[in-house]
């Protein structure tokens, strides 16, 4: 369908039906009495709503690190020697402490 025609269309069939003059009862008071109450704010929707906006630089930053890790070129050490760094990592800062202070 053409859009111009809908256009005229639906122009016309607004003429054919003009608004009523009839106000239901009441109506501009409890359309007033609405805009003074204040509107609350759902904490629990608002910091649900920031967690969503979250979730695709997460998700951005997790494939980035991702494949920086892949594509590195790997520096870490054998695969036997894998225990023997973790804990040298482990106890490096126990290491770097004189012995005569862990003696007192």
């Amino acid at each position: 369908m053409n859009i111009g025609e809908l256009e005229h269309k639906l122009i016309a069939a607004a003429r054919n039906n003009p608004p009523s003059d009839r106000v239901p009862y009441a109506f501009e008071k409890r359309i007033m009495e609405r805009l003074k109450k204040p509107v609350l704010a759902d904490h629990w929707s608002i910091w649900g709503q920031a967690l969503w906006r979250a979730t695709a630089p997460c998700v951005a930053i997790m494939l980035l690190f991702t494949a920086w890790t892949v594509l590195s070129p790997s520096t870490s050490p054998a695969d036997g020697d894998i225990d023997q760094a973790l804990e040298n990592t482990v106890m490096a800062s126990f290491e770097a402490e004189p012995v005569a202070e862990l003696n007192r």
